[in-house]
């Protein structure tokens, strides 16, 4: 017998190697080695000679001011977009929860954005409103509101708002499924007792769906949050961090400082600190959730 539960051990060892070498050598050693060169000066003019400067990376980083403008930029864009996200995708899960016909056609139709590549989104939306886009045609040329072309793109928070709206835009759907899911497992019978207490659609809203989802908005706060502060995408390339860097976020900022720069070390200590950030935000969104559930 013991022999046998010996060689379980060796079988099961032998399955996770495979998958442990792949973590071992593709996540936790290049995490492992970012960290280690986020304490050398390590750019293009020394890469083969780095010089230990202990935390001077992470001081430049938090000194710099673009940082601080990407940063709050990222601040800005989550603060909008997973609040916007969850609470249009809530609705939307309650709408088709609600109906009786047509239930796969609309999940489809609201699922279809997030499916759809953020690259081709991301221009579509920028052609739309380009100085010369379809935008300004239909305002100018199409309905006279306008006798000149609005620079939506040519200003720090013109060009945010165009991300941040593509973001909502692409979220709605993944977050109509989630909440769709958790809505389908709060019990009918909830809602029925509720109404013969003589509760309205609000207060059957507030005291019966939101405790029953709180598990599942949690969750998405959570994803979404991470989400947040790693968009890239539609912001490299709606607006390319122009004008002047004002449109830049954190993850845009550090592919700059990394491959426009050099600026290796210091893109690896900005990455640490996004990670902490992050770490911490999760921490407290956990904590606030759990101390209400214990209200």
């Amino acid at each position: 017998m013991m022999k046998l539960k010996g060689w379980n051990k060796v079988r099961v060892l032998a399955l996770l190697l495979p998958g442990l070498l792949i973590f071992g050598i593709f996540t936790f050693y290049p995490i492992v080695r970012l960290f280690w060169m986020s304490f050398f000066k390590w750019d293009f003019g020394s890469f083969f000679d780095q010089k230990f400067i202990g935390f001077d990376n992470y001081r430049t980083v938090l000194g710099d001011e673009n940082f601080r403008v990407a940063f709050a930029n990222t601040i800005v864009y989550t603060l909008v977009t997973v609040p916007a996200q969850m609470m249009l995708g809530l609705f939307v899960a309650m709408l088709i929860n609600s109906i009786t016909h047509a239930k796969i056609f609309f999940r489809v139709a609201y699922y279809l954005p997030v499916i759809t590549s953020w690259v081709i989104a991301s221009l579509v939306f920028k052609y739309v409103f380009n100085t010369e886009g379809m935008l300004n045609y239909f305002l100018t040329n199409v309905v006279h509101v306008t006798s000149q072309n609005v620079h939506w793109l040519d200003s720090r928070w013109g060009g945010m708002t165009v991300a941040m709206l593509l973001g909502i835009w692409k979220g709605i759907g993944w977050n109509m499924v989630v909440f769709l899911a958790a809505l389908q497992q709060v019990p009918q019978s909830l809602y029925e007792s509720a109404s013969m207490d003589g509760a309205g659609a609000w207060q059957r809203f507030v005291h019966v769906t939101l405790p029953g989802i709180r598990g599942t908005i949690l969750f998405a706060l959570v994803m979404l949050t991470i989400g947040g502060f790693n968009v890239y995408t539609s912001t490299k390339l709606i607006t390319d961090g122009k004008p002047g860097h004002a449109t830049e976020v954190v993850l845009t900022w550090m592919y700059y400082k990394a491959f426009s720069s050099g600026k290796f070390g210091y893109s690896a200590a900005l990455s640490f600190i996004i990670a902490l950030v992050l770490a911490v935000l999760a921490v407290v969104q956990f904590g606030l959730m759990q101390r209400k559930e214990d209200d």
